[in-house]
């Protein structure tokens, strides 16, 4: 499994007309249900005439099968929500979502015309979406005095680690994000360079 994947880093409308129906693909960056949600509302907003407004999402990491969902708002089932998500999943990209948006025609498609539809209009916007790179991380904290500090300090930030934030009482008191590949050589560099005494506690995957 990769340490890190690709996700939007912005948003891309493709539109295109097949037999009359107009379809307008959205793709945009969806780390949670939340915010499918929020991004499904303002585009029925935006888009108040439409038939149908189907969707599909990987809302984490790419090969995280339990963050996604779609929907064929209405059209035959597995014509549309389905082949939307398989064409994200082929794509490696994660934390991201698709509605596309269709204006009936008056011609029917049929389902394998819907299939293709809707299909290419995900791939077509794909290929104009901005991507950026997430790293994976861990939650972790450690404990040091403040004589530690600057060289604690000095090889979180070799080691590419994030401070999200710091406790002062008696000790100095680190919560960090870790990167996953960096976090054995990390924790040994801490050892290493304080003869064993500073430890570091992890907690969880971070988002």
């Amino acid at each position: 499994m990769s340490d890190s994947y690709p996700i939007p880093s912005g948003e891309v409308v493709f539109e295109e007309e097949i037999k009359h129906s107009r379809f307008v693909t959205v793709l945009f960056h969806c780390p949670s249900v939340v915010a499918f949600k929020d991004k499904l509302a303002s585009i029925r907003e935006a888009y108040p005439a439409a038939t149908h407004y189907c969707q599909a999402a990987i809302m984490s990491d790419p090969s995280d099968d339990t963050a996604l969902t779609c929907s064929d708002d209405g059209e035959p089932s597995g014509s549309a929500g389905r082949p939307m998500l398989n064409v994200l999943k082929g794509s490696g990209i994660g934390e991201v979502g698709a509605i596309v948006i269709r204006y009936f025609g008056g011609i029917e498609l049929g389902v394998g015309g819907l299939v293709r539809a809707y299909s290419a209009g995900v791939k077509h916007a794909l290929k104009q979406l901005p991507l950026s790179t997430k790293v994976k991380t861990l939650a972790a904290s450690v404990c040091c005095g403040y004589a530690q500090l600057p060289d604690v300090e000095h090889y979180l930030g070799q080691f590419n680690v994030t401070i999200m934030e710091r406790q002062f009482s008696e000790q100095v008191l680190l919560h960090l994000a870790i990167p996953v590949s960096a976090r054995i050589a990390l924790a040994e560099t801490l050892q290493r360079i304080s003869q064993g005494q500073l430890r570091l506690s992890f907690s969880s995957e971070a988002a």
